[in-house]
């Protein structure tokens, strides 16, 4: 359970930056920005992974290693 609470926080972390990036930038790689229901909301949304991940990861290192 703690390597999969470790992983989901990984990809959580990974596509917030992506979508913060995409936000500063011309660089268009991630999830945030394809999906339509967030068309505004892409820099809440990726901030909102960023938390999500820093979560997961915090609630994994709670986790009994087995």
């Amino acid at each position: 359970m703690k390597q999969l609470l470790e992983f989901l926080g990984f990809i959580a972390v990974v596509q917030g930056a992506a979508g913060l990036v995409n936000a500063f930038s011309d660089w268009r790689w991630g999830l945030v920005q394809r999906i339509g229901l967030l068309d505004g909301y892409e820099v809440y949304a990726s901030v909102a992974l960023l938390v999500l991940g820093g979560a997961l990861f915090a609630a994994a290192e709670s986790r009994k290693s087995g």
